[in-house]
C-alpha cells in the first residue's frame, strides 16, 4: 500500500475514474452493437445519430482514443448506408 497522502487519494481518484470510464465504454459498445444488429434503414440511420454522438463524447472525455471513434463511426456509417 502506499505510504503518502497523494498516492492514496490518487489511488482513489484513479479507480473512480476507471469504473467510471469502464461503464461509458461498454455502454458505447452495447450501442454499437445494437446499431449493426440493426435491419431497418430508418431505424438505423435514428441510432447512429445518437451512437455517433456518443462517441463523439468519449472521445472528447479521452475514454475512447478519437481514431478510434472516428474509425467506429465510419464503418458504421458504411453499415447505414447498405441499409436499403
Amino acid at each position: 500500500m502506499a505510504n503518502h497522502k497523494s498516492s492514496v487519494k490518487r489511488i482513489r481518484q484513479t479507480l473512480a475514474r476507471r469504473l467510471h470510464n469502464r461503464y461509458y465504454a461498454k455502454t458505447a459498445r452495447n450501442a454499437v452493437r445494437a446499431l449493426r444488429a440493426t435491419g431497418d434503414k430508418a431505424q438505423a440511420l435514428e441510432l447512429y445519430k445518437k451512437v455517433s454522438s456518443m462517441l463523439d463524447k468519449l472521445a472528447k472525455k479521452n475514454v475512447i482514443h478519437r481514431n478510434k471513434a472516428g474509425n467506429l463511426k465510419s464503418k458504421l456509417a458504411l453499415h447505414v448506408n447498405k441499409l436499403s
